[in-house]
């Protein structure tokens, strides 16, 4: 794993006693301090349980056109289900795969804030109940995964180790199960556009193999290709906001692959409940000293309130789902 552009963690190290914990809090904030990105082996995600997620994936693909049509987005006023390859935006632009999101398991909110319009149930496979079991226990692993994390790194910014903890009481998660179709085209395609994600904290599962992520680094692109046993890691500009800029949202994207191969990936978003406001850490002054601030954009504020990013990005990103359940909301200042 040396000639890889991105750090590896090892999360067991958070195991092996206080040297080796404080090892490994001291990488992950090296890790997303400078770079924002890394890879984490030791998560004890089985081989097992991967295989099965992709065969999962693999035969929700499969599955005829009009079954995964019974489930799509536009469907579900929270955004969830199947999106049919092309229908997802980035920056405007068109994304070059096929997904199927998946959320907290709630029954629909009718009052309150904008936001609450994204809680809900999720839709599921009539004829493949495997997807959701597999899901399910996915989602329970990298919660507990991402809780760790998040306490690392408060203990490494000078904060109490629960600081985060009241944030994510209910987190508003969203795993995304993807298919990347394989193009024709002879210059590289756009399989998601340059962005940096919106939450906190994002863990990514690709099949084993495959490439296709790259990550802005010194102004360059470079590759982030699957290591087996090892997720992919990242922060998002919420994490950010949170210490002042002094931990790094970083911009990435996808290239489609080349026809007749595809690519599975699964990422797995963590963040805080939607009614909830991130907590500021007041960072130690010699962490402050080396902060470059938060890169805010007048056309894309970040907003302490975790609720107010989710529903604005969902909006851009779903044009079609939002024209059908939100036509309220289009243009609005609060989106």
């Amino acid at each position: 794993m040396a000639d890889l552009n991105l750090p590896v963690l090892d999360f067991s190290l958070l195991d092996q006693g206080p040297d080796a914990a404080a090892k490994f809090r001291d990488e992950l904030r090296a890790a997303t301090h400078d770079v924002g990105f890394f890879y984490l082996t030791g998560t004890g995600v089985t081989p097992e349980l991967s295989e099965r997620l992709r065969q999962a994936a693999r035969d929700f693909f499969a599955l005829p056109e009009e079954e995964k049509l019974a489930i799509e987005n536009v469907k579900s006023p929270q955004f969830r289900g199947y999106t049919r390859t092309g229908g997802e935006l980035t920056q405007g632009k068109v994304d070059w795969r096929e997904q199927i999101d998946i959320g907290p398991e709630r029954d629909a909110v009718d009052d309150g804030p904008a936001f609450n319009r994204l809680v809900g149930p999720n839709l599921w496979p009539a004829t493949q109940p495997e997807l959701r079991t597999v899901a399910e226990e996915w989602h329970a692993h990298l919660s507990s995964v991402a809780r760790k994390l998040m306490r690392s790194w408060a203990l490494v910014l000078g904060a109490d180790e629960s600081h985060f903890d009241s944030s994510f009481d209910d987190p508003a998660t969203l795993m995304k199960i993807v298919r990347y179709p394989g193009t024709d085209a002879p210059e590289p395609q756009q399989g998601v556009g340059a962005h940096k994600d919106g939450g906190v904290l994002t863990l990514l599962w690709v099949e084993p193999g495959k490439g296709g992520l790259q990550v802005e680094r010194g102004g360059a692109w470079v590759d982030a290709p699957s290591v087996d046993g090892a997720f992919v890691v990242n922060i998002g500009e919420m994490l950010e906001y949170a210490t002042g800029g002094y931990l790094k949202a970083t911009n990435h994207r996808v290239i489609s692959p080349k026809a007749p191969d595809d690519r599975i990936s699964v990422p797995f978003f963590f963040n805080p409940a939607l009614d909830a406001q991130v907590p500021i850490i007041d960072l130690p002054e010699d962490l402050k000293a080396e902060s470059l601030g938060v890169s805010d954009e007048s056309s894309n504020p970040i907003h302490g309130l975790y609720g107010e990013n989710a529903l604005r990005y969902r909006l851009r990103a779903h044009p079609n789902v939002a024209e059908i359940h939100h036509a309220d909301l289009l243009g609005a200042q609060s989106v």
